[in-house]
């Protein structure tokens, strides 16, 4: 597959990037996505999709979703999203994703699906009871980026596979149909620390909205005292943080706590390590990040309470962003539908 480095946008660059409304936010979404959301919107053209169609390929509650995606949404909004800056949609409301997804699939090769690692993870033994939207959604992700032309998408680790799908997608649509260059080949962005958040249970797990105990992270609308107590549980060894960066490494526990106080303090790992070096965790440091988490996420917390107050101005935010998406969507769509080959273009 073509490989997709780091890349540092430029003046002209457009940014993709969506979250699932399939649970509520947590602190690696806070930290790995919402955060440099916040810091993209003053540099670059920004789209940010909640992405209710990729929701689906596992069961949702219908009440529960139409609630998470304006929970979503509230999350980009409390957090700083400006959307007189950014657009903010959701994907369902731009039919468009869909149409462009059906031509992709037409270009895509089974091969490059089965490579797809993500799928064989979340179907684990029951492939046969998995649905087709799981095994294609790569496909419907691809199209979400494409439709906008976007040249860059903030992706984590387990995401850069479906970037460079992307890519092999772009490049074999303008091989094909003779149309070089029609669709970019996006690069992934990557930057800042904080961008993996490990579980508080498993520091070899990442912090995920899915996993069946609410110790193991930290959620957007947890109060002081929630915080508090999970970091408290938070799982550590009994030898005392260390100075120096190649012990931090052998010890992922401590390791995801060091990162998480150095993302929340723009600081280096080896800044705070050199703070609190040869300290127990109980000694301060647990309590000073319970602290410092506190600080930056009560105001989210609150702000996020505030407009879920009010979920009809969610919505009408949600359905202007959605008329902007469109507007976008609508011209790179019908050109691609003439380069196919569709008469009714």
């Amino acid at each position: 597959m073509t490989q997709s480095p780091p890349s540092t946008p430029t003046a002209n660059a457009r940014v993709f990037s969506g979250v699932q409304p399939s649970g509520a936010l947590h602190l690696g979404n806070y930290l790995g996505a919402l955060v440099k959301f916040v810091d993209l919107q003053h540099r670059m053209e920004c789209l940010y999709c909640v992405v209710d169609l990729h929701a689906i390929t596992a069961w949702q509650d219908p009440k529960a979703l139409a609630q998470q995606t304006r929970e979503i949404a509230a999350a980009y909004f409390a957090a700083g999203v400006d959307p007189k800056k950014a657009i903010v949609f959701a994907q369902s409301a731009v039919p468009e994703h869909t149409e462009l997804a059906w031509i992709f699939n037409c270009v895509a090769r089974v091969g490059w699906l089965d490579r797809m690692t993500q799928f064989k993870d979340k179907s684990g033994k029951d492939k046969e009871g998995a649905s087709v939207g799981l095994y294609t959604y790569p496909v419907l992700q691809a199209a979400d980026i494409l439709l906008y032309k976007a040249t860059h998408v903030p992706v984590g680790e387990d995401q850069k596979q479906h970037l460079e799908l992307t890519r092999d997608i772009a490049g074999k649509f303008n091989h094909d149909f003779e149309a070089p260059d029609f669709f970019p080949l996006p690069d992934a962005l990557i930057e800042g620390p904080g961008a993996r958040v490990m579980s508080l249970r498993d520091g070899m797990a990442k912090m995920s909205k899915s996993d069946p105990s609410d110790q193991s992270r930290i959620n957007l609308t947890d109060d002081a005292d929630a915080i508090a107590a999970k970091i408290r549980k938070a799982r550590t060894d009994p030898a005392p943080l260390p100075d120096n960066l190649e012990e931090l490494k052998t010890r992922p526990e401590a390791d995801n706590l060091v990162g998480i106080y150095a993302a929340l303090t723009a600081e280096t790992k080896i800044q705070v390590l050199l703070r609190y070096a040869g300290q127990g965790f109980g000694q301060g440091f647990k309590r000073d990040l319970a602290d410092r988490l506190v600080e930056r996420l009560a105001p989210v917390s609150g702000e996020m309470r505030r407009m879920l107050a009010d979920s009809a101005e969610i919505d009408r935010i949600l359905a202007a962003g959605a008329d902007r998406a469109r507007a976008l969507a609508s011209p790179i769509l019908a050109a691609t539908k003439r380069i196919v080959g569709f008469t009714g273009a």
